[in-house]
């Protein structure tokens, strides 16, 4: 048996708290809501979890906060075996919280969020220093844009040197400098961050993506020197941008959505797996999109990302035959 993928995390701890309602307000305008839920979250502490679920064994480096929120983000990562020994706690320093007001119909919820990133912001290079030792024994690494952008062009960099794929989140949306995309591996942007890195419109036909408008985001990303671009499309699936052409993956749609929050992490969490036990690009990402579908269809943020049983049983349950299934019996060691 192979061994285990190893896979290195460097990214943010976030405390969410939800307000669902059935409406949202306007400015000034106070409306009733439905429920208050609390949930650890973090994009990069959702990726480490999910790939940890997955059965990945898995590092995290972040910061968080001397407060109950540092101590409670830690628990959730902690218990699924993702090691957070090198993540620092701040004294004096709240830990990131996320401001989630969740919008609900009958079978479907949007999401609006505010983050107050707190601890996550203040990690510093040299504080990440070790992994440059430790990053040519990973077999990928994660980045997203919740830590300064000079950790990840860090880290971008010594993964790069090593030989060690790198997985770029780019969310929250920033403008991000042509030479750290050009250290990464794979580019993972929604379609508004793809709109917001590239200064171009996105727009829509009905209920789908406009084909001119995406096929023009995608040249600019790639003339950064990006690799590979895979743009996650909500309930439109994702697009793999290759030199010939667009390739479209279909969503997984679930009876109900829940919560939105963290379908992107739980996403860009099993595509790596995938990719690191030896699955295709396109196996990789169905195998995503149908851990995506399980994470939409229940609350919170790391609460709702499913083990690989679960995933594996939604598989079956779909029929997908795009690869053996036996190939994730590797993850179960």
């Amino acid at each position: 048996m192979q061994r285990k993928p190893r896979i290195l995390v460097v990214g943010s701890f976030v405390m969410d708290v939800i307000a669902t309602t059935e409406r949202v307000p306007h400015s000034g305008q106070t409306v009733y809501g439905k429920a208050f839920h609390m949930a650890p979250g973090g994009k990069g502490a959702n990726q480490a979890l999910q790939c940890a679920r997955l059965g990945a064994d898995v590092t995290m480096m972040g910061c968080v906060g001397d407060d109950l929120f540092g101590k409670a983000l830690l628990e959730t990562p902690r218990a699924a075996g993702v090691d957070v020994r090198n993540v620092l706690v701040r004294p004096g320093v709240t830990s990131g919280v996320g401001h989630v007001t969740l919008e609900v119909s009958e079978h479907s919820a949007q999401n609006r969020i505010v983050v107050i990133p707190g601890a996550n912001r203040t990690l510093r290079v040299e504080e990440v220093s070790w992994i440059q030792e430790e990053i040519a024994t990973y077999d990928m690494v994660l980045l997203q844009l919740e830590v300064p952008l000079e950790v990840n062009r860090a880290v971008a960099l010594w993964a790069k040197n090593a030989g060690v794929p790198v997985m770029l989140n780019p969310a929250p949306a920033t403008e991000l400098d042509d030479e750290l995309l050009r250290l990464v591996t794979y580019l993972t942007p929604n379609e508004q961050e793809a709109a917001a890195e590239t200064g171009l419109p996105l727009g829509m036909d009905g209920t789908t993506i406009r084909q001119e408008d995406l096929n023009r985001i995608a040249a600019a990303l790639r003339a950064k020197g990006v690799e590979n671009v895979i743009i996650t499309l909500g309930g439109n699936g994702s697009a793999v941008v290759e030199a010939d052409g667009i390739h479209y993956i279909p969503c997984v749609r679930m009876d109900h959505v829940a919560d939105p929050t963290a379908a992107g992490d739980s996403f860009v969490g099993a595509f790596s797996v995938g990719l690191t036990i030896g699955l295709s690009q396109e196996q990789a990402l169905s195998f995503a999109s149908h851990a995506a579908a399980i994470t939409v269809s229940r609350m919170g943020a790391m609460p709702s990302l499913p083990t690989l049983t679960e995933v594996t049983a939604l598989l079956r349950e779909r029929d997908y035959r795009g690869f053996d299934l036996a190939l994730l019996d590797q993850l179960r060691a």
